[in-house]
């Protein structure tokens, strides 16, 4: 089957997916182009913002490629007051973002997961509940996930970060508090309690294949999310898995394999909520405009105090570290609209196929 073929069928299989996973050159322009031409028809120019709040990045979990892993003694480790937060949210606000993401190393003792209820009820009350909230706040009980939800969270972000178990064990300890079924389980609550629930998986990871990557995106599918986030794997010098970092893709490979991957499931989901990561811009200065042109709508800009920023470095030499939120608000504006893209102000930027699934439910 043709290229031409493959982009012009409706239902995308394993075997299309890795052959689109597999282009290069023009082959790899073709794909990118009919991404863009779907997004257009589908969901118009518009990118949606999300503030990002990085609370802290105290984290029980000593996940293998992660920079603020438990084990890591390097970090200076920092929690936001709930007046920080806050600040931050109404910072959102005023500058005409519409939704704020609070992003935390995992907690689940009551202590946390009070305090981030706590913490909602503020936000909403920010101009009669204005603002969007999503959460990023790991693994959690469906009890505490509906507590969130009825507290005003509405979008939920829980990366599944390798659909692949074999591999997923490869990039976490396998022991009780890092369980790939307990993973999958937590996403499957979110789904029934309402969220728009989104997940994602880091490309270009050791040991990873092209067939892994297209199973990755068969369980965005199979799992009907509203939103995915995805972003090249960049190796921390000061984890365990950064001893494999001699045998991952080249940045330009890992670069390149985020964009089609982003750019598939733009045509495999045509309608969901996709971000253009902040580790492609870290990778290349013009990274996240390419996964807007790829097919991803969202961006999130940071919104965490200065001050605390270097602390959470998930991967190192991470972008716009030092910007300030007033001067990112103007930069982005400038470039997304090089790249003949609108940012939508002040709104919450729901998926539309949420909205639509939600909409069909309701009539049924």
């Amino acid at each position: 089957m043709t290229l031409e073929e493959i982009l012009s069928k409706d239902l995308l299989e394993k075997a299309d997916i890795v052959r689109l996973l597999a282009t290069q050159g023009e082959e790899m322009r073709l794909l990118l182009k009919k991404a863009m031409e779907t997004k257009f028809a589908r969901l118009d120019n518009h990118v949606h913002l999300r503030g990002l709040i990085e609370m802290s990045n105290v984290c029980r979990k000593s996940c293998l490629y992660c920079g603020v892993r438990s084990g890591n003694a390097k970090v200076e480790r920092y929690t936001l007051t709930d007046d920080e937060v806050v600040e931050c949210a109404k910072l959102a606000h005023k500058l005409g973002y519409g939704s704020v993401a609070i992003q935390s190393g995992e907690r689940n003792d009551r202590e946390f997961t009070d305090r981030i209820t706590r913490i909602l009820h503020r936000i909403k009350a920010i101009d009669n509940g204005a603002l969007g909230i999503t959460l990023s706040l790991g693994e959690q009980t469906p009890e505490v996930y509906r507590q969130w939800f009825e507290a005003g969270a509405h979008r939920y972000l829980l990366r599944i970060e390798s659909s692949t178990e074999e591999l997923y064990y490869k990039i976490h300890p396998h022991d009780e508090r890092h369980d790939f079924h307990q993973r999958l389980a937590c996403i499957d609550s979110l789904l029934d309690i309402g969220y728009q629930t989104g997940t994602g998986v880091m490309v270009g990871l050791p040991f990873q294949t092209l067939d892994n990557l297209a199973d990755d995106l068969l369980f965005f599918k199979g799992k009907d999310v509203a939103m995915v986030g995805m972003g090249p794997y960049i190796p921390h010098p000061d984890t365990p898995l950064y001893q494999y970092a001699d045998q991952i893709p080249s940045v330009e490979e890992r670069m390149n394999l985020t964009l089609k991957m982003i750019a598939i499931l733009r045509l495999m989901m045509p309608e969901i909520n996709m971000v253009a990561a902040t580790a492609n811009q870290t990778i290349d200065p013009m990274g996240r405009e390419k996964a807007i042109m790829a097919g991803a709508n969202v961006i999130m800009p940071n919104l965490t105090p200065n001050e605390y920023r270097e602390d959470y470095l998930i991967y190192p030499d991470k972008a716009c570290v030092g910007d300030k939120p007033e001067e990112c608000f103007s930069c982005l504006d400038i470039r997304m609209k090089a790249i003949g893209h609108d940012i939508l102000y002040n709104a919450w930027g729901d998926s539309v196929a949420f909205t639509k699934k939600n909409e069909k439910n309701q009539y049924n």
